[in-house]
């Protein structure tokens, strides 16, 4: 197997309509970016001190507005700085919500992280590269502040693509190209997923290759890693409606390929064997080289988190996925009878979800906005991925299935229990053991341990009475003839 199968951690992020194979291999027109902004940033109300959509905190007219909820003023920090050049190194591209939700959800509106951002582009770190239909503005980095957000990341988090300031003929600044909605939703969905304790910005990574043997790279648009919230890894698509069912269905079969991949030099007839074992069959594949053990059956999840259009229209996706990707996420019952439980060793989760859910869910991510293909219920994003009809069940119906099959021999057992043919009881386990293991047969074999007890006291006191019967006639015997004897010597 080809040693670059590996999601490629120097890959660096493109726009979505860059999701496609090599010649000839599974191509399918891109989807024209379409539907309504998701607003991506959230504008100040007029009085400027309640951001729109948020609900306006009881207080007094005129205090304060702290988004800390503590007294006294605050600033732009250092510290506060660092966390938006480290979230701006991974994301690349950001609004004043997206921070606001990913950084500071305890804060009452985005006014902390707009104040940050407005320090650093004066020093010179951070630069609006457009302002959005919606008035919002989109910042990103500049050449100074991506330096030293590079500084400031771990080497194992890659670093955005730095976002160049352009020059018209004049040799003045152009505005950015506008905002790709796939790209505002995408960093929406890390924002409101991290704000709600799905680990930290630096969990996150974006556009990461799985490179497939028939020359199709499939991208994730986010890779999620929280295993202090119970998601060790998982996998995030992002619609916004205007892809065919058929294209996420494409996906989730590339991404169940990808998940069976050999790891090198992984021998395959034990890969084979092991399929038959459960989870054991994972120490030979690729992705758990790069990827942490799920804690679950089954391969690392996949999300698709849908947005736009309307909640009936993102309904109806969700079934067709449903129906659609079935194979991919819905396990293998076990053969056996009277056995509910489903094998998802081989099988790739599925959750789907709702920005709009999400946001509308006073828990935000944390509630029950997350609904399992399979199941017709909305669940915490833990209940979704637990799989309660899984290896749990199997053990209870295994436990079941073993004390059936021993009250079923029990049963069997006991019908042949052989009964006395004097009284009638059935033969104790003692007694009936005592009659298999003898070599020889006997006048008491159909008899149980009292009776044949009863049966042998009974011959030996025949036996006695007989004995002495017999002794007394002989002694009578004896008697008569020295008697005789006696008689025949007086008449002489």
């Amino acid at each position: 197997m080809p040693a670059d199968f590996t999601p490629d951690p120097a890959f660096e992020p493109h726009e979505p309509t860059d999701h496609r194979p090599g010649d000839g291999v599974d191509q399918v027109p891109p989807a024209p970016s379409m539907g309504p902004s998701i607003a991506p940033s959230t504008a100040s109300s007029a009085d400027g001190g309640i951001g729109a959509g948020q609900t306006r905190k009881s207080g007094v007219s005129g205090t304060f507005d702290n988004p800390s909820r503590s007294k006294g003023t605050w600033k732009p920090t250092h510290a506060r700085k660092k966390e938006v050049l480290k979230a701006l190194g991974i994301f690349q591209r950001v609004t004043a919500e997206h921070l606001w939700r990913m950084l500071r959800p305890g804060d009452r509106h985005d006014r902390c992280t707009r104040d940050t951002l407005n320090a650093l582009k004066g020093e010179g770190k951070v630069r609006v590269e457009t302002r959005l239909e919606s008035g919002h503005q989109l910042w990103v980095l500049t050449e100074r502040g991506h330096k030293e957000a590079k500084q400031l990341l771990p080497k194992s988090v890659r670093m955005s693509v730095l976002r160049k300031l352009a020059y018209d003929d004049d040799g003045e600044p152009v505005d950015g190209d506008g905002y790709d909605e796939h790209a505002a939703a995408v960093t929406m969905t890390a924002s409101v997923l991290t704000g709600a304790g799905f680990g930290t910005p630096l969990s996150w990574q974006t556009e990461i290759a799985h490179k497939l043997p028939y020359g199709y790279t499939q991208y994730a648009d986010l890779t999620m890693r929280a295993p202090d919230a119970g998601v060790p890894a998982m996998l995030l698509e992002v619609d916004r409606v205007n892809e065919p069912v058929d294209d996420l269905t494409a996906k989730l079969r590339r991404y169940a390929d990808w998940f069976e991949l050999l790891a090198p030099k992984a021998d395959k007839d034990r890969e084979r064997a092991a399929r038959r074992q459960g989870a054991a069959v994972h120490d030979f594949r690729l992705w758990s080289r790069i990827y942490p053990a799920t804690g679950r059956e089954g391969y690392v999840p996949v999300a698709f988190v849908f947005t736009g259009k309307t909640a009936a229209q993102r309904a109806s996706r969700m079934r067709r996925l449903e129906q659609s990707a079935r194979r991919y996420f819905a396990g293998t019952p076990y053969p056996w009878a009277g056995f509910t439980a489903v094998d998802y060793h081989q099988a790739v989760p599925v959750v789907v979800t709702e920005l709009e859910r999400i946001t509308a869910d006073p828990a935000g991510a944390a509630g029950r906005v997350w609904r399992r293909l399979g199941r017709e219920e909305w669940q915490t994003l833990n209940e979704a991925l637990d799989n309660p009809d899984g290896e749990r069940l199997y053990a209870v119906e295994e436990e079941q299935s073993r004390r059936r099959q021993a009250e079923r021999k029990a049963a069997e057992r006991e019908a042949k229990r052989p009964v006395c043919t004097q009284c009638g009881t059935k033969f104790t386990d003692e007694r009936w053991q005592t009659i298999q293991q003898s070599s020889w047969s006997s006048e008491t074999d159909g008899l149980c341990e009292p009776c044949a007890t009863e049966h042998w006291a009974r011959i030996e006191t025949e036996r006695v009475a007989q004995r002495e019967a017999e002794e007394a006639a002989a002694r009578e015997a004896a008697e008569a003839e020295a008697k005789k004897n006696r008689g025949l010597f007086r008449r002489r």
